[in-house]
């Protein structure tokens, strides 16, 4: 079976590096320092510091991982190549909902990436499945759990 592409655009690919660095580089020796402290201090069963040390250990090795897995499948999105007629990954769009008369901006990205509290939604979610291939003025309907929600699009521009 053949794994999921991860589909990041440059500033996503950016940022993962970057964490992936950091924690190699930074936190592994924190940790390493942490771990020799807390054995220096004799009885490793009733030591907290160790345990905690351990622990917060296990979690980076696991992000690397995490991290790693989804850089060897990834995708990226060349956000100055993307079509600004239609909605596609990499882009920011303009939406109208009609219910409430409320404008709202996104920016269509990959679900690695996505964070509807920055204005990134996933290309695999409702309303971001719904606008893919749509154009400039189209109203498009999306079935949400609340039931079904009118978007008008407004623009399509580029992210950057």
């Amino acid at each position: 079976m053949e794994a999921k592409k991860n589909i990041l655009t440059y500033e996503g690919l950016t940022k993962l590096e970057q964490e992936l660095h950091d924690l190699k580089v930074v936190r592994r020796k924190e940790v390493a320092q942490k771990i020799k402290e807390a054995r220096e201090q004799g009885d490793l069963s009733e030591n907290a510091e160790y345990d905690a040390a351990k622990d917060e250990q296990r979690d980076i090795e696991a992000r690397i991982e995490d991290i790693e897995a989804i850089l060897k499948n990834a995708e990226v999105v060349v956000e100055d190549e993307v079509d600004l007629d239609t909605i596609s990954i990499g882009c920011r769009v303009k939406i109208l909902d009609m219910e409430v008369n409320e404008e709202m901006e996104y920016k269509i990205v990959g679900s690695t990436e996505a964070n509807s509290l920055k204005g990134k939604i996933s290309n695999e979610s409702p309303v971001g499945k719904a606008l893919l291939g749509h154009r400039a003025g189209e109203i498009v309907d999306v079935e949400t759990r609340v039931g079904e929600i009118s978007y008008k699009i407004l623009e399509i521009q580029r992210s950057n």
